[in-house]
């Protein structure tokens, strides 16, 4: 890594408390940061308490999965996942007017290459006046990246971040009509949008130091992260909740079709129903 890139330890806390004792549970955690070029995992566990034996596997999306067990009976079920990771800074940004043209993404062979990144999902489906907005935005550029980056800024200056406006179903026609959402509505909102105009993207979750300033050595509350990416001849990301490149604060732990690809922590169990999620991040940067 270069002498700009930031050194980020990350710790994610996250777990289910049950209305009563739970005979057995099957969970996995897509909590693992992944060694990519911009970012290097320098180590990566996840401890499950009460404790399970885990394997690890790549989903489909290329997402790290931590499965596991528990057969104890258990009241309550806490995942803490922990990385050190080295990221990069944005660098080698392509120009609003570069990248693929419109007809060069409407190549079969494109097409066909991305086929499930150009597709509706149940949290991106636009209606009508949103598919009348993504009509127009890409009539008034003449190249998809530009596209792509205006519909960031119509999508932040539209949508308010309100934590707590809306919950992990909320879809992208929702998140538009009541103009509030977090990070998840706003990133499915750019993807449902430049899927319709015939640009491929997908959803990227992770996390995010909140200081640009960051200071060394400081332990801060974080936050589990989305962002976007687009294709227009290569992969570029963007985080469209702050405005900016996704560069050495972001951390990528997977990628999909939207959140549904990539929950933090989903399962099944036998018993009472769950009465309560909680989640800690907490972000240090080291260098």
């Amino acid at each position: 890594m270069s002498a700009s890139s930031w050194r980020l330890r990350v710790q994610h806390k996250t777990g289910f408390t049950y209305a009563g004792p739970v005979g057995a549970s099957y969970n996995e955690a897509r909590m693992s940061p992944r060694n990519e070029s911009h970012q290097a995992v320098l180590d990566a566990r996840v401890e499950v308490w009460p404790p399970a034996r885990t394997y690890r596997y790549e989903d489909y999306w290329g997402t790290v999965v931590t499965a596991f067990d528990v057969h104890a009976a258990h009241e309550t079920l806490q995942v803490t996942a922990s990385a050190t990771v080295e990221t990069l800074p944005a660098g080698d940004l392509i120009a609003g007017d570069a990248g693929a043209t419109w007809a060069e993404l409407a190549v079969p062979e494109t097409v066909d290459r991305w086929h499930e990144l150009l597709l509706p999902t149940p949290r991106t489906a636009l209606d009508e006046e949103l598919t009348e907005v993504a009509e127009r935005i890409r009539g008034e550029h003449p190249a998809p990246h530009a596209a792509a980056l205006a519909t960031c800024t119509l999508v932040r200056e539209e949508v308010e971040y309100v934590p707590g406006a809306t919950g992990v179903q909320t879809g992208a026609v929702q998140a538009w009509r009541q103009r509030k959402g977090v990070c998840q509505d706003i990133s499915h909102l750019v993807v449902g949008l430049l899927r319709a105009m015939g640009t491929p993207a997908r959803y990227v979750s992770g996390y995010l130091h909140p200081s640009p300033a960051a200071a060394i050595g400081e332990a801060v509350v974080g936050q589990s992260h989305a962002w976007v990416e687009w294709w227009v001849g290569r992969w570029t990301a963007f985080d469209p909740t702050n405005g900016i490149p996704v560069g050495e604060r972001h951390v990528v732990v997977g990628r999909g079709r939207e959140y549904g690809d990539v929950p933090p922590l989903k399962g099944v169990y036998s018993g009472p129903e769950n009465s309560g999620q909680g989640v800690e991040v907490t972000v240090t940067r080291l260098r």
